[in-house]
């Protein structure tokens, strides 16, 4: 009998990553329309702006720009959230950063589940940022012990998954017939159930609370809110969505449009209205709106000089604002980020020489055809041509921005203030673990390009 290898959890990631994504565009059709105009917005950028082109191929970017893609989900309990955790690990995907939402008004603390070495990153970048909710922030303890009592009466993983998972723990990892498996019963996770678990007046009194309470407590699984492709020009995107029939949100969150973008920006068109059953309902129907779809453009990931310059600015034109940004003051606050954000560096060399952005180092073919040059100065290879250096593209998330994509499909009614609750603690307690630092992540691609590189142009 032969043994089957096991298959690298990167392709599990790839493979559930694609799954995932043609589920969601079966049971959300305007997130394949958004597909469509992503797509055809990317091939036209690429042919306009051969900078970008060039940028992307440099970089190895251009091989994942397709198949790129993030979604989120919301769970209730610290169990769900620490099995979810096991279950991205048989995918090579580890908890990154710790998020707190509360200060803007949403009762979760999240973290981004994803693959945190540049090699694994290539070959899929899928990731998902997964929020649990804040059942102390529930102020009425009747309501809250309801919503603990309605959680603690669900499973959310299917018998089979929670065995592949724990096969995985065992022995390593799971073979080709284990992993195809896997991705199926992995799925049923983040899939819609058009039947809620509560009465319709049960699930008014959490949607009064917040409709984000409801959306997390009144149904049988988490289900995925949103699936993101990555687009090459985000504002494209915006203005273009109407037209295909898409009612984009008034805001794209994230820093302002840029010759050299950071971060990311982000992009949504509102939730849909769909239709469900409550539990006392019969013929009748009531309908849930929390799924939507989003649009995203990556930028350069930030140094800690940089996302304090970031936070100051962006602080700043909100501030200004004195509002949260909106249909009606939309124009407004664009100008507020233009004019805030011109005191950022807009150049790849104005980051990397003030220290704002991490970045990829290549060798040239000039460099590798010089000779041994492992004693000159980085400055002089750069300045000289020996070494060209690219953006680390930025993997991760904005708490502000999440904040906004979800506040922009739950209505302005929902924007609760519930001041500083921050508790990594806590949601570290009930994942299992830590969290994964991303600027460390970032710090430690940086120099492992920069060594790969020296050596290249020493030998």
């Amino acid at each position: 009998m032969t043994v089957q290898p096991f298959v690298s959890p990167d392709l599990i990631r790839q493979r559930f990553s694609k799954a995932m994504s043609d589920m969601y565009r079966e049971e959300v059709p305007l997130y394949g329309a958004l597909l469509q105009l992503v797509e055809q917005t990317n091939h036209d950028v690429l042919e306009r702006e051969p900078q970008i082109a060039a940028q992307l191929h440099n970089s190895g970017e251009i091989e994942r720009l397709d198949m790129e893609r993030h979604g989120a989900i919301r769970v209730g309990t610290a169990s769900e959230l620490a099995t979810l955790a096991r279950l991205f690990a048989v995918m090579g995907m580890q908890p990154v950063g710790y998020y707190d939402l509360t200060p803007a008004g949403v009762p979760v603390h999240s973290t981004a589940f994803r693959a945190v070495h540049e090699d694994a990153l290539q070959i899929s970048p899928f990731r998902v940022f997964t929020s649990l909710l804040r059942l102390e922030l529930i102020e009425d303890p009747e309501l809250r012990a309801f919503a603990e009592s309605v959680l603690a009466k669900r499973t959310i993983f299917t018998p089979a998954a929670l065995q592949l998972i724990e096969r995985a723990e065992t022995i390593g990892g799971l073979n080709a017939d284990e992993s195809e498996e896997f991705v199926l019963q992995a799925l049923e996770t983040f899939r819609w159930h058009h039947s809620a678990t509560v009465s319709a007046a049960q699930y008014q009194t959490l949607s009064a609370q917040h409709r984000l309470i409801a959306d997390v407590v009144a149904f049988k699984g988490p289900h995925i809110n949103h699936l993101t492709p990555r687009t090459l020009d985000i504002d494209i995107v915006q203005a273009q969505m109407p037209a295909h029939g898409i009612t984009p949100k008034a805001v794209i969150e994230g820093p302002p449009r840029r010759q050299c973008p950071i971060l990311l920006r982000q992009t949504s068109f509102k939730a849909l209205e769909e239709p469900i059953a409550f539990t006392d309902q019969n013929q009748t129907r009531g309908s849930h709106s929390a799924r939507f779809g989003e649009i995203e453009q990556r930028g350069a990931a930030l140094t800690p000089k940089g996302r304090a310059l970031y936070d100051r600015l962006l602080n700043a034109a909100r501030d200004e604002l004195g509002d949260f940004p909106n249909e009606g003051n939309a124009a407004r606050y664009n100008a507020l980020m233009t004019q805030h954000f011109g005191e950022f560096p807009d150049s790849i060399e104005g980051m990397r020489e003030q220290g704002l952005a991490y970045f990829r180092y290549f060798a040239t073919e000039k460099g590798l055809a010089a000779g041994s040059l492992a004693q000159t100065s980085l400055e002089y290879l750069l300045r000289d041509g020996h070494v060209k250096a690219e953006p680390l593209v930025y993997e991760d998330f904005l708490p502000v921005s999440a904040a906004g994509i979800f506040q922009s499909n739950l209505g302005d009614a929902a924007q609760t203030h519930y001041g500083e609750h921050s508790n990594r603690q806590a949601f570290e307690q009930a994942l299992g673990r830590t969290t994964i630092d991303e600027l460390q992540l970032y710090a430690e691609t940086q120099q492992r390009s920069l060594n790969e590189c020296l050596a290249a142009i020493s030998k």
